[in-house]
């Protein structure tokens, strides 16, 4: 059996290798996992024996690896996509269509499929709508009926379903969609991002004013540079929204001709029309490197020559074999046979050859490697085309007249002039998360090592935790050579020492290769200046990026890696910078058993700060008394822990099971304030109880609101008179100035007000709008 590191063989036992219903291993080596993926997708083929021995060599050694999706997928018989991403149809705007593509999003998640959403079709909040006398929600309000959608869908491969959903720069919600996640809790299944175009990017440079409009009414006029400054205070306190430079996205399109592009998959490599699919496979780069650490240390090009259309005739392949959770996804795939081929390992190849992260000298080879996969992979479906035909809406002038098929070798645009090309677009990056520690820990896509060791929680199968030292690839093979007391040499450079220059020019250098798009998370130190922040953005725009995420360190997101120690790293460096991972993208988060792994839990001292609330609740007879304790980490208090206690056992069984439920989400870390707002939201169909001259709707609502008072008490949320953004004060209960008269006013179960009127057979809120017939 192949050797790799331990944490690669419990990602491929936890995540790729095929089980029975009874959890008996089907795959009996990592081989074999290779051998089932091979022979199902050259199943298709017109001599399949053939095809799967060139597809098994490609994938022996980790040297192709596809997406985690087709690995897992392939071969098994489960009613599962092996395309990785969807961007899902336009949403109309109205009632009917809205909750149509809910549906259709529903759908795509449960068979595995991660999605996208454009959702400035939707009108402002405030808008008329025609026929019901009433005013537009806005696109946020529907955005969150998604997310709840998400968090109830546990999608294919026991990982939760991930969206992204883009706002254009004009759309006159765009400042609330801005801010959307300053809310705790709000959005955390959504990825954001802004669609900017050219000319807003034109006016910030010129300092002009900005027009926010929807079906061409202007609804404000604010300076561009205001916005811009906006968009760039989010992302620096909380790493969202990122930016997507849409216009150059259409521009360099290669099916231009015939689609629109306004949205994109959860981590951006993929922008997609509507109904829009795209599966996903890496060239491993660090495997194809000779003679590592020597003078001599090169990429294998003449292996690369024959790997790349292998991958491309592969991925093709996987088209016809794969389901696809709706007809209108399977017709668009058909239609232009995207495929999304890029790369792995590029910063552990660079190291291998003794090249530094970011330098002139990475530039130029990872320039030289990207065009020559580049000029394969196209001259590959060219070839296709030749034997299988052209995808079906190739038009040979418009294509050939594309920006980024005209910068292909004049012998690439002649072999497409005469067969046609069978993939419209075939090069993307993509975030290869699992798949790269499976492949023995390479790098991961094309971003930089995030540590050479680090330390990473494991959920075992019978529910304990372990913490592994987990080492990357290049540092273990340049141990085994040079032993573990030789310093390491200056091109052993990670994320934390990195700036985001050198990330910045990786990405643009990789970019003009890439006919799709790029992943990439940019991070940049916790105490960079605001305005050198602001000019990471405008770099990447000037420098041909098609969009640009950064993470700095902040106390929304969270992050999946603990680093050890700086003695691991080159001498020059010692310095421990105050760096994390990028947020938690799906990429990014780490799965064990079915769960999903954000941080580090925290560890119990011998003794913590609390206090103890007491309540009462109707049909009890007995007190419950809810016992908070805390923690004190980075120098703020935070909820670590909580207690149910009551004389009666009527409850006993359900809050024991909630309490461990809510204290292992404590010590998680991170923005926990979500939990406060899950349990006020929770109604008791018995019906509630007056408490303090409010409805309560439940005794988890109270539970909540104890927490809640808890932690504004504690300092770790605001309270309801801080007046930020995000935390709208709260109403003030009471009877209005004015009422009808004649009317006998009531207690609103759901805001509390003195304003519940009984009026034709229904009780209907003044101030609130509840109503109840009956």
């Amino acid at each position: 059996m192949v050797s790799v590191a331990a944490i690669s063989q419990q990602i491929w036992d936890m995540k790729y290798r095929l089980k029975g219903p009874d959890g008996a291993p089907v795959d009996r080596t990592i081989e074999e996992t290779w051998q089932r993926v091979a022979g199902a997708v050259a199943a298709g083929e017109t001599a399949p024996a053939l095809w799967q021995d060139r597809f098994y060599a490609a994938l022996e050694g980790f040297r192709f690896l596809p997406a985690g999706r087709i690995v897992a997928g392939a071969g098994t018989g489960r009613t599962v996509t092996l395309f990785n991403c969807f961007v899902m149809g336009t949403i109309p705007d109205d009632m009917g269509g809205i909750f149509q593509h809910l549906r259709e999003a529903a759908l795509t998640m449960q068979q595995g499929g991660g999605i996208g959403y454009d959702f400035s079709t939707l009108r402002p909040r405030g808008a008329p709508v025609k026929g019901v006398g009433a005013d537009a929600s806005g696109p946020l309000s529907f955005m969150d009926v998604w997310d709840a959608m998400c968090r109830t869908i546990m999608s294919a491969g026991h990982r939760r379903g991930a969206m992204m959903a883009t706002l254009a720069c004009d759309h006159p919600d765009i400042e609330a969609f801005i801010a959307a996640k300053r809310e705790p809790g709000r959005l955390r299944m959504f990825n954001l991002s802004v669609l900017v175009s050219d000319a807003f990017m034109a006016a910030v440079k010129e300092d002009q004013p900005w027009e926010l409009r929807f079906e061409g009414a202007t609804w404000k006029v604010l300076p561009a540079r205001e916005l811009w400054d906006a968009i760039m205070r989010a992302t620096y306190a909380y790493a969202e929204p990122g930016v997507i430079f849409i216009d150059r996205i259409n521009r360099r399109n290669n099916l231009h001709y015939c689609e629109t592009i306004r949205a994109t998959n959860p981590c951006g490599e993929q922008p997609l029309p509507p109904y829009g699919a795209c599966l996903l496979g890496s060239v491993n780069l660090a495997a194809l490197v000779l003679d590592p650490f020597t003078d001599t240390a090169r990429l294998d090009l003449e292996r690369l020559a024959t790997l790349v259309p292998t991958a491309v005739r592969m991925m093709d392949g996987v088209i016809d074999v794969s389901r696809f959770p709706l007809p209108e996804q399977e017709a668009e795939a058909r239609a232009k046979r995207r495929i999304g081929l890029g790369i792995t390992g590029l910063a552990d190849a660079l190291i291998l050859c003794r090249v530094r992260y970011g330098s002139q000298e990475a530039v130029s080879l990872t320039e030289d490697w990207m065009r020559a996969i580049q000029r394969h992979a196209y001259l590959a479906s060219a070839e296709l085309a030749r034997e299988k035909g052209a995808f079906p809406l190739f038009e040979r002038e418009a294509f050939l007249a594309g920006e980024t098929v005209a910068g292909l070798d004049q012998d690439v645009r002649d072999a497409i002039a005469r067969h046609g090309i069978r993939n419209a677009l075939l090069t993307s990056v993509a975030p290869t998360g699992t798949i790269s520690i499976f492949a023995d820990n390479v790098s991961s896509g094309l971003e930089p090592v995030f540590s050479f060791k680090y330390a990473r929680q494991v959920l075992m199968p019978d529910g304990s935790r372990r913490e592994e030292e987990v080492s990357d690839h290049a540092y273990r093979l340049f141990r085994r050579l040079e032993g573990e007391h030789k310093p390491l040499p200056d091109y052993f450079v990670d994320a934390q020492t990195l700036t985001p220059a050198d990330h910045l020019v990786m990405q643009a250098a990789v970019q003009r290769f890439v006919d799709s798009s790029i992943s990439k998370t940019i991070n940049v130190p916790v105490d960079i200046a605001f305005d050198r922040f602001k000019d990471v953005y405008l770099q990447a725009y000037e420098l041909g990026c098609k969009g640009c995420t950064t993470y700095r360190p902040n106390e929304v997101t969270g992050s999946v890696l603990s680093v050890p120690a700086a003695r691991d790293r080159p001498e020059a460096r010692q310095a421990e910078l105050p760096l994390a991972p990028p947020p938690a993208r799906p990429a990014d988060l780490y799965e064990a058993g079915g769960v999903v792994y954000m941080t580090r839990p925290l560890d119990r001292p011998e003794a913590l700060p609390g206090k103890t609330y007491k309540i009462r609740w109707p049909e009890t007879d007995h007190a419950i008394y809810i016992t908070l304790n805390d923690i004190v980490q980075d120098g703020r208090r935070r909820p670590f822990e909580v207690f149910v206690n009551s004389k009666s056992t009527e409850h006993y069984a359900w809050t024991v099971a909630l309490t461990r439920m809510i204290s292992a989400v404590f010590r998680r870390g991170g923005d926990v304030s979500f939990v406060v707002e899950e349990l006020k939201a929770v109604f008791d169909p018995r019906g509630g109880t007056w408490m303090d001259g409010r409805y309560v709707p439940s005794l988890l609502a109270a539970i909540g609101e104890v927490i809640e008072r808890h932690m504004i008490d504690i300092g770790f949320i605001a309270g309801p008179d801080a007046g930020e953004a995000g935390h709208a004060p709260r109403r003030v209960v009471g009877l209005p100035a004015e009422r009808p008269t004649g009317a006998a006013l009531r207690q609103c179960p759901k805001c509390g007000s003195a304003g519940l009127v009984r009026q034709e057979g229904c009780d209907s809120c003044l101030d609130c709008g509840y109503s109840k017939c009956g």
